[in-house]
């Protein structure tokens, strides 16, 4: 390539989308392309957009016009869930050059260097999500990070109410495990020590294999893997943490002790309505489990509120289950409506004045949950072992293996490092250790 071309690749949504950004950036560097911050003006910009709700969409939209504004002139490909759902509003967008589905994202870097060079695209980059194969990327180096995400699967055929994603993201795909274990063996070359398995729906990872090859199956391969010190997953759903899941990645020493937990509602009765795999009593049982086989385990989890139909009642059920159940951190969303959904159709829509009031709770009760969690954690005057990550002339920050935040005063950059560390005090939001010498 003659002239140096200059890229943005900018990311909305979740783990998978920031996998597959990682690989698009990656490709545009093998090939001299030289990868700047999207408040930069670039050649090219490669928006990976998100559509879980309906500010995910407005965000979508807004970013795109923000960067063809920063230079009217560049190509602009829009590509992920926003793309797939509304792909003509993509296109109405004046500046846009291309808009390409979810299951041709292996072909954006290519594409990319035809547009940058203004040759002719002869090819149809529409994206047919609901046939072919995993749409297999490897992105080997985890772009400076001391944790690498690897996307295991694609798609969900959960088809809950609310969720418009099965329709951006298609029926279940895995990627093969030689694949997966191969760039698992290539991120712990690159000295990379955590690795997350992660997907549309983690759990239904093999689900579309003919073998019984599964998820427990792929993380014990992981585990055995020289060089990597941790191993964590993306959101599992309860039904998933069955007894016979949780018994084969018990004895898994590498398997970190912090579980996100795609709860979305803690009242049988809105479970039900939203179209979920499970009530509140197998989610229960299956959380006692989980918390009895590993020891001092930290969940995280997603909750929705005010979904059609929930009652005072209902909300109250979910509040006084996420209070008992003292999870570290809560993804708190109102509920969104999502046209060609089935709760987009359901009476009982509730006003958005009552989300609000209901998601305010919620957040005060995270926030005093939290910080109970992280004084009983100082209290324990225990050693911790700390993987850091970042730096910020300060303070060294890392995550403990149950995912608790840590900041250690350090005159040095030290990510990438595991070193054993004292609490010491914590402001609620991190736990705050000294270096043991």
């Amino acid at each position: 390539m003659d002239k140096k071309f200059t890229a943005s690749v900018i990311t909305l949504g979740c783990r998978v989308n920031q996998y597959e950004s990682d690989y698009i950036m990656n490709e545009l560097v093998k090939n001299g392309v030289a990868i700047l911050k999207g408040s930069d003006a670039c050649d090219l910009y490669v928006i990976n957009t998100c559509s879980v709700t309906a500010e995910s969409d407005r965000k979508s939209r807004q970013l795109i016009r923000r960067c063809i504004q920063k230079n009217p002139n560049a190509k602009v490909i829009v590509t992920g869930c926003y793309s797939q759902i509304s792909p003509d509003q993509a296109k109405e967008i004046n500046g846009v050059s291309l808009v390409i589905g979810n299951n041709a994202k292996s072909k954006i870097p290519e594409i990319a260097l035809s547009l940058l060079k203004n040759e002719k695209l002869c090819c149809d980059y529409s994206s047919d999500i609901y046939s072919g194969s995993f749409d297999n990327m490897m992105v080997g180096a985890p772009l400076k990070r001391t944790r690498a995400f690897i996307k295991i699967q694609d798609g969900c055929d959960s088809k809950c109410a609310y969720c418009i994603i099965p329709y951006a993201r298609g029926s279940v795909r895995s990627a093969m495990p030689e694949n997966v274990i191969n760039e698992v063996k290539e991120i712990a070359k690159k000295g990379c020590l955590e690795v997350v398995l992660t997907g549309i729906e983690t759990a239904s990872y093999g689900k579309d294999f003919k073998n019984g090859y599964s998820l427990a199956d792929l993380m014990a391969e992981a585990n055995k893997i020289d060089g990597i010190k941790r191993i964590r997953l993306g959101s599992l759903d309860p039904s998933a943490i069955t007894k016979d899941f949780v018994d084969k990645i018990k004895g898994l020493d590498k398997v970190m002790p912090h579980f996100h937990i795609s709860m979305q509602s803690g009242c049988t009765k809105t479970l039900n309505s939203m179209k979920r795999k499970y009530n509140i009593e197998m989610a229960q049982r299956n959380i006692d489990y989980l918390k009895e086989a590993f020891p001092n385990v930290m969940l995280s989890c997603d909750i929705i509120t005010g979904f059609p139909g929930e009652t005072d009642e209902d909300f109250d059920k979910t509040y006084d289950f996420l209070k008992s159940q003292r999870f570290l951190h809560m993804h708190l969303f109102p509920y969104s409506k999502r046209q060609g959904t089935l709760a987009a159709t359901m009476k009982e829509q509730v006003p958005e004045n009552i989300k609000k009031e209901r998601l305010h709770l919620l957040e005060s009760l995270e926030k005093e949950i939290k910080t109970s969690l992280l004084n009983d954690y100082v209290k324990n005057n225990k050693c911790i072992e700390v993987l850091f990550e970042t730096f910020d002339g300060e303070y060294a920050l890392g995550h403990t293996p149950n995912f608790i935040e840590v900041k250690v005063p350090c005159d040095k950059k030290i990510s990438g490092e595991i070193r054993y560390v004292k609490p010491t005090h914590t402001d609620g939001e991190y736990v705050f250790a000294e270096f043991i010498k």
